[in-house]
């Protein structure tokens, strides 16, 4: 596979996964539910959640510039073996599907943000019986293979924003949410399943007297 070949690839799936999951699945939850699922960018300039979404939307960006520079030749890929561009092709592939997959998952409660005001049913089934934010560990691997397919600097920057963009979201936007609205289920959940990776960031139960002195 040829350099060449390698950033047309990328582009084309990087394009046709951010149609389905963000468009598409938008459209499909509007059609179920009324809503199409989009909280947009929250939180006040400077915040966490602010953040998360401010480098969240970094990483998409640089994510689809890094296949269209090294096509022109700004950003050249760096050579690397045949192989390595396969297997992140395959990675490309298989993490774009498991995104599809685990926002098909989540049903109604599938959502691009979160509203502190609204209650969604929390999702313990399928690939969240495997960890808790299976959409954003595909997410990662997706790109993990796009790094693969075109490794460039962009790529590589884009890769660490998005893990970045992630870690906040999770740590200080989504699992304080979830703990508040489902403060019963989820930290039960939180305690036997793991955050990214199978039995990898499992939350503590907190102890029944702290629980008793906060009620």
């Amino acid at each position: 596979m040829t350099a060449t070949t390698a950033a047309i690839l990328a582009l084309a799936l990087y394009l046709a996964g951010l149609a389905a999951a963000f468009g598409l699945r938008s459209w499909t939850q509007y059609r179920r539910t009324g809503s199409t699922g989009f909280r947009g960018l929250t939180g006040t300039p400077g915040t966490a959640e602010w953040w998360g979404g401010i480098l969240f939307a970094a990483a998409l960006i640089l994510g689809a510039a890094a296949p269209v520079l090294a096509l022109t030749g700004t950003v050249p890929a760096w050579p690397v073996p045949t192989g390595l561009r396969w297997a992140g092709l395959a990675a490309t592939v298989a993490g774009l599907l498991g995104v599809l997959a685990a926002q098909a998952g989540m049903g109604a409660s599938w959502r691009i943000g979160v509203d502190p005001t609204e209650r969604t049913t929390l999702v313990t089934t399928g690939a969240f019986a495997l960890v808790r934010n299976p959409v954003f560990t595909t997410m990662l691997t997706a790109l993990t293979g796009m790094a693969l397919l075109v490794p460039t600097p962009v790529t590589i920057t884009a890769l660490l924003i998005l893990l970045a963009a992630v870690e906040i979201q999770v740590r200080c936007v989504e699992e304080p949410y979830l703990l508040h609205t489902h403060p019963d289920a989820y930290p039960s959940y939180a305690a036997r399943v793991g955050r990214f990776l199978p039995g990898l960031g499992r939350l503590q139960p907190e102890p029944a007297m702290t629980r008793a002195e906060k009620a």
